[in-house]
C-alpha cells in the first residue's frame, strides 16, 4: 500500500511517497471485529504464515502459531501482518529510491522508532477501514511493539499478546547491539552506507552481526546439546599447524553452524535495514519520559494483555515481562503472565511447545468469545 502524505517520525524528519507491505490471511467479519495485528522481530517481515508457491518456497516465520485450526485460528480470526519502514522485505527502506535525490536512501534514511512504526501500521488499518483491534500481538521487538500499540492508540486495542519482550533493552542488549552495528560500519565494503552504487555488499561485517545475534538467541544449555565440544567431521585437535592464525579453519561444529547461519543472513537482510532496526531496539523506552516510572508510562494502557516469557531466555529475561506485569497491575489492568520452563532461550518464541501453543490458543478462545458475545 503507497502512501502519499507525509509521515512525521520522532526524529523530527519525515518519509514521503513510501509503501508499507502487508499479507493478510482469513476474513474480516462484518463489524470488523476480529483483526489481529502481528508486529515482527529484527530479521522478520509481513510473510507470518503459509508457505510461497513457486520456485522460492518460503514458510511464514510465525506458521507453526498462525493459520487454519492453529493457535491464532485464521478461520476465526483476521491477520494481518505488516513490514516496517525500513526493512529490506517490501516496505520502504534504504534500499529504496528517494523522491527528493532519485538515488536510494542508503545512510540518509531517516532514523525510525518503535512509535514510528506503531504510527504507520495505524495509518494502514486505517486505509483497510479497521477501527479497533481484537488484538495486537509480537514476539522480542514486535512484542514491543505491542506494548507500544497499547499506549500510542490505547482506544484502538482490545487485547495485547507481548511474548519474550522487554520494557526496555538492558546495557548489556545495547552493547551486543553496537558490536554488531560497528562490525557492519567497519567493513571496507560499507562505504558509508551508500555501497548500493558501488555494486558491492558489507557481507563480512553483515556475517559477523548475526552471529553475534545467533548466539544471544540461543541458551548455553541448547548449545551444549547440539553441539557440545565436537570438532567438525572428526577433526582430531591440532590438525593444520597454522589453525590459531587462520581467517578460514573451521574445527567446532558449533563454529560452522554460526558462519553457516552468518553466510546465509549476508545473502538477503540488508546492512543499513540491521543498523535502523537495532538502534530502534535501542531507543525504545516508553518510561523515558516519565522519569524511568514504568508504572505511570503504562497508565495509559487500557486494554487486556497476556505476557510470555522463557526460562532460559537472557537476552529478555523473565524478570523483564515482570516489570510490565507489575506495572500493569500497579494500574489494576487485566493481565495474565505465563513464564515458561523451556530450553531453548529466546528463541523459543518461535518453536513448538505445547504448553506455549495451547496458552495462546486459549487466550485467542477467550477473544473469539468476547466479540461474538
Amino acid at each position: 500500500m503507497h502512501f502519499s502524505a507525509a509521515l512525521s517520525l520522532q526524529s523530527g524528519a519525515q518519509i514521503r511517497d513510501y509503501a508499507l507491505s502487508f499479507e493478510t490471511y482469513g476474513v474480516l467479519n462484518a463489524n470488523k471485529s476480529n483483526a489481529v495485528l502481528i508486529c515482527h522481530a529484527l530479521n522478520a517481515s509481513h510473510h507470518v504464515a503459509g508457505v510461497y508457491a513457486g520456485q522460492h518456497r518460503s514458510e511464514g516465520w510465525w506458521d507453526n502459531m498462525i493459520g487454519p485450526g492453529k493457535s491464532l485460528d485464521t478461520e476465526k480470526f483476521f491477520v494481518i501482518g505488516v513490514n516496517n519502514l525500513g526493512s529490506c522485505f517490501g516496505s520502504t527502506g534504504p534500499m529504496h529510491t528517494s523522491p527528493d535525490t532519485g538515488r536510494p536512501y542508503g545512510a540518509d534514511f531517516p532514523v525510525v522508532t518503535v512509535e514510528d512504526w506503531v504510527n504507520a501500521q495505524a495509518l494502514l488499518l486505517d486505509a483497510l477501514g479497521i477501527a479497533t483491534l481484537a488484538a495486537v500481538m509480537g514476539g522480542s521487538l514486535g512484542g514491543m511493539q505491542a506494548l507500544s500499540w497499547t499506549l500510542q492508540y490505547p482506544q484502538r486495542v482490545r487485547h495485547a499478546v507481548v511474548v519474550a519482550s522487554a520494557p526496555n533493552l538492558t546495557a548489556e542488549n545495547i552493547a551486543f547491539n553496537e558490536v554488531a552495528r560497528r562490525a557492519i560500519v567497519t567493513d571496507p565494503d560499507f562505504h558509508g552506507g551508500h555501497f548500493y552504487d558501488r555494486g558491492v555488499i558489507p557481507k563480512r561485517g553483515l556475517r559477523i552481526a548475526r552471529m553475534i545475534g545467533h548466539i544471544t538467541y540461543l541458551s548455553d544449555d541448547v548449545m551444549n546439546e547440539k553441539f557440545g565440544r565436537q570438532l567438525r567431521d572428526a577433526l582430531q585437535l591440532g590438525e593444520g599447524a597454522n589453525y590459531l592464525y587462520s581467517t578460514q579453519e573451521v574445527e567446532f561444529q558449533i563454529e560452522s553452524y554460526l558462519r553457516h547461519q552468518g553466510d546465509k543472513f549476508a545473502e538477503y537482510f540488508d546492512a543499513n535495514t540491521y543498523l535502523l532496526i537495532t538502534r530502534a531496539l535501542d531507543y525504545f523506552d516508553p518510561a523515558r519520559d516519565h522519569g524511568g516510572d514504568l508504572s505511570l508510562a503504562l497508565a495509559r494502557a487500557t486494554s487486556k494483555f497476556l505476557l510470555v516469557s522463557f526460562t532460559t531466555d537472557w537476552r529478555f529475561a523473565p524478570k523483564r515481562s515482570r516489570e510490565i506485569v507489575k506495572a500493569l497491575l500497579d494500574n489494576r489492568r487485566d493481565v495474565s503472565y505465563a513464564e515458561i520452563d523451556a530450553p531453548h532461550g529466546h528463541d523459543a518464541f518461535l518453536l513448538d511447545d505445547a504448553r506455549y501453543l495451547g496458552l495462546v490458543r486459549s487466550y485467542f478462545d477467550g477473544i473469539l468469545k468476547e466479540i461474538t458475545a
